[in-house]
C-alpha cells in the first residue's frame, strides 16, 4: 500500500493560497480569528463570512485540479495495490481529479456540521447564524466542517493504522511543521516503510525521508507517478 500525505503545496498551483503565512495571516485574516473555536465563539458572523468567501472561490470556474492532483488520481487507477491519500487540505481538488480513496484530516470546505445534532451535510451555499440544520431544523448550530486549531483531526485511527501498514509513504507539498501530520513520516519509517518527500524545497523534517524530489508539485508529482507505474510495467 502507498500512503500519500498532501498539504497546501499541492493545491497552491491551482490558485489556493497556503494556510499559514509568515505574518500569521490567512487570506488577510488573523488565523486566531477565523480558525479557532475561540474566534468562532467571539465573532461567528466574521468566521461565516470568511468561509463563505473561501467556499465561493473553490466553486468558481477558475479553481481546477492541477497536474499533481491528476497524477495521483492516475496512480490510484493504475497501481496494482491500494493507494490512500491523507490530505490536510479542505478543498475537493483530489476528488475532482478522480481520486476516490481520500481522507480529509482537517475537514472539508464543502461540508457543514450541526453542533446540535452532529449531522454532517454536503454544503455549497453560504452559512450563517440563521441557517437551519436540514436534519434537526435547529437554527444557529451550523458551522463549517473544518478542524480548527485546538480541535482533534478527523480519521486519526484509520490514518495511523494505514501508516503503520504501508510499504511506501510519500509527503507532498507540506511543511512538516504541523502536528500530528508532522509525525506521520517518522511513524511510517519506524514501521519499515520507504519514505519520500516531494516538495518545493527541503523541509526541517527531511532527515526522516529516504529520498526526496524538489520542485513544483505539478512537475515532480507526475514524474514520480510515471516512475512508479513504469516499474510495475517493466
Amino acid at each position: 500500500m502507498i500512503v500519500i500525505l498532501t498539504g497546501a503545496g499541492i493545491s497552491q498551483e491551482s490558485g489556493i493560497p497556503t494556510f499559514r503565512s509568515a505574518d500569521g495571516l490567512w487570506q488577510n485574516e488573523e488565523i486566531d480569528a477565523v480558525a479557532t473555536p475561540r474566534g468562532y465563539a467571539r465573532d461567528p458572523d466574521r468566521v461565516h463570512r470568511f468561509y463563505n468567501a473561501r467556499r465561493r472561490e473553490l466553486l468558481s470556474a477558475g479553481m481546477r485540479p492541477n497536474p499533481a492532483h491528476k497524477a495521483l488520481a492516475r496512480l490510484e487507477r493504475e497501481y496494482e495495490g491500494r493507494v490512500l491519500i491523507i490530505t490536510q487540505n479542505i478543498d475537493n481538488l483530489h476528488e475532482r481529479a478522480g481520486s476516490l480513496n481520500v481522507l480529509h484530516m482537517h475537514g472539508e470546505l464543502l461540508k457543514a456540521r450541526c453542533e446540535n445534532c452532529c449531522a454532517v451535510h454536503q454544503w455549497e451555499a453560504d452559512l450563517g447564524r440563521e441557517t437551519s440544520c436540514p436534519r434537526c431544523d435547529e437554527h444557529g448550530g451550523m458551522r463549517p466542517h473544518i478542524v480548527w486549531f485546538q480541535e482533534m483531526p478527523f480519521h486519526m485511527e484509520e490514518i495511523e493504522t494505514a501508516i503503520m501498514r504501508c510499504r511506501t509513504f510519500v509527503s507532498i507539498g507540506t511543511s512538516g511543521n504541523v502536528y500530528p501530520a508532522a509525525s506521520f513520516a517518522g511513524m511510517a519509517r519506524a514501521n519499515g516503510a520507504m519514505t519520500l518527500e516531494l516538495n518545493l524545497e527541503p523541509t526541517q523534517g527531511q532527515h526522516v525521508f529516504h529520498n526526496s524530489m524538489h520542485g513544483p508539485a505539478s512537475k515532480v508529482v507526475p514524474q514520480w507517478v510515471d516512475s512508479v507505474l513504469f516499474k510495475k510495467m517493466g
